[in-house]
């Protein structure tokens, strides 16, 4: 049984396909609320869940939400068809998981074509990552779907192998080490496709800080066009469809407050392969405020990067470097864009910065040949002390379609500016990540690309009352104001004498 029915748009946009259909029509097709249809027009179809109304819609009608409304190009007064459609084979397998069962690569396949396809309820997503954040998966399973998430998405074709990529856990403010590291490896003579995400949570995306000096969206074909030329892209990967199964089921973690350990794992070792990846060193920031805190924990991540990617075919080396303080002094797309440029100009920067880039990008060197064991981070200094690095950078800007003769002191920051200064003196014992982040984002960043934090001071320096601490930019006024409040009220930066404590106390001497 079918029906045609004209479309009623509806202003609401889900992250998902929805469609509500009046009482009288829903009954005629011997439908439910959440029951599943497959919506056509014009000899495609997508799978939707289903809402009902027995006012707004009026009989005869269907309200679509924007994002049904986009896959078809629909437009108010457009018709559709609608068919009752059963559940999807993958459920069983759902439930399979749910269960504490081991699912086959062919079981993990099914799930991520109908989770892709749209074929899946929110709710039925919903089961599949909870299954996976209670019983986990076996490294067989973790493999799968990895394979499984890149396979159902776009691939990149790139003509030159091998393929050279880096990849960060993240959870450090200022962490713009990819600036230097691709134009580096590229200028080397590598292949390094890499692709970024824009912030969710932090101060500032890769993508976020790339965008201040050229565009970041391209299609696939468009990055290997630029990768064949350059040898080396910084774009942003929510623009391509690699492992688009990851975008839906970050849409589902997200309200529940959860990130299952293995779904991690996969997130990032999909888009490794689907970008064609054969080598990749992954950075693992370890601290008190980063998201892995102990050094076992690092290296239990570290070991299960490894063993993934050798079931994947990538071979992976880990870096697991210091997550205590923020990388370099900017924090904020154009503030970390600048201080990027200008390092590379320069041929040197902030030693936290320059040394952390300089480190992961001799290992990739020494993973292609370029220099020999222990001897990578000194090729990549040469690399860019010598401006090979900035040459490369430009290129790559201009091949992404920016301007190659900007520089550093071109790049615009905030228009509205507050300098916090120390009201007490001593050694700057800790530095705040999150507190950084929070400030950084109530100045408006990532969205206002000008918005953020420039530090002054790092861990161990001496302070005296009245030296600047930090500057904060943003692009109002009013986001300034929220901004400078918050510092006050965070105190990101804590001070201390060099003695931390008197033992056993004070004993009185009588004279």
């Amino acid at each position: 049984m079918e029906k045609k029915l004209r479309i009623k748009a509806l202003d609401i946009k889900e992250g998902r396909y929805e469609i509500t259909l009046n009482e009288e029509d829903a009954r005629e097709l011997g439908l439910h609320t959440r029951d599943r249809v497959r919506v056509y027009h014009n000899g495609e179809y997508r799978v939707a869940s289903v809402n009902l109304s027995s006012r707004a819609i009026g009989k005869g009608e269907a309200g679509v939400t924007i994002d049904l409304q986009e896959a078809f190009n629909l437009k108010e007064g457009n018709f559709i068809t609608v068919v009752p459609t059963a559940k999807p084979k993958s459920v069983e397998f759902i439930r399979k998981k749910m269960d504490g069962l081991v699912l086959s690569e062919s079981e993990i396949d099914a799930i991520i074509k109908d989770v892709v396809n749209h074929d899946l309820s929110d709710i039925e997503i919903t089961a599949f990552i909870t299954a996976l954040y209670i019983n986990g998966l076996n490294m067989e399973e973790a493999a799968s779907l990895s394979k499984k998430m890149a396979e159902n998405g776009e691939m990149l074709e790139l003509r030159r192998r091998p393929v050279f990529d880096k990849h960060s856990i993240g959870g450090v403010p200022g962490n713009k080490i990819t600036l230097l590291i691709v134009p580096i490896v590229a200028a080397a003579g590598l292949v390094i496709p890499k692709t970024s995400s824009r912030a969710i949570t932090s101060a500032a995306g890769t993508a976020d800080i790339m965008e201040v000096l050229a565009p970041v969206s391209f299609s696939a074909r468009e990055i290997e066009e630029i990768v064949d030329r350059t040898n080396g892209i910084i774009a942003w990967g929510g623009g391509l469809n690699l492992a688009p199964a990851d975008d839906i089921f970050i849409q589902v973690e997200y309200p529940l407050a959860i990130d299952p350990h293995y779904l991690a794992l996969c997130s990032v070792m999909a888009k490794k392969y689907a970008v064609g990846a054969d080598f990749v060193v992954i950075d693992i920031p370890m601290g008190s405020e980063a998201k892995v805190k102990t050094m076992e924990e690092a290296k239990r991540f570290a070991r299960e990067f490894i063993e993934l990617g050798e079931k994947i075919g990538i071979n992976v080396e880990c870096a697991i470097t210091y997550g205590d303080k923020p990388i370099g002094r900017a924090i904020g797309p154009a503030l970390e864009a600048r201080e990027a440029l200008a390092t590379l100009e320069k041929g040197a920067g902030p030693s936290s910065f320059v040394e952390k880039s300089l480190e992961l990008a001799g290992i990739l060197l020494e993973a292609g040949g370029v220099a020999s064991r222990g001897r990578g981070k000194e090729a990549a200094k040469q690399i860019l002390r010598s401006g090979k690095a900035l040459k490369k950078m430009k290129e790559i800007i201009a091949a992404q379609g920016g301007d190659e003769k900007i520089k550093a002191e071109d790049i615009h920051v905030g228009e509205y500016r507050e300098v916090i200064t120390s009201d007490g003196e001593g050694y700057v014992i800790h530095i705040s990540n999150r507190a950084l982040v929070r400030i950084a984002r109530e100045a408006g960043s990532p969205k206002d690309k000008g918005a953020g934090i420039l530090l002054h001071v790092t861990k161990g320096e001496k302070v005296k009352k009245g030296d600047v601490l930090m500057e904060i930019y943003a692009d109002s006024e009013y986001r300034l104001e929220q901004a400078v409040k918050l510092a006050k009220q965070l105190k990101p930066i804590t001070l201390e004498g060099m003695v931390l404590a008197r033992v056993p106390g004070i004993t009185y001497f009588e004279h």
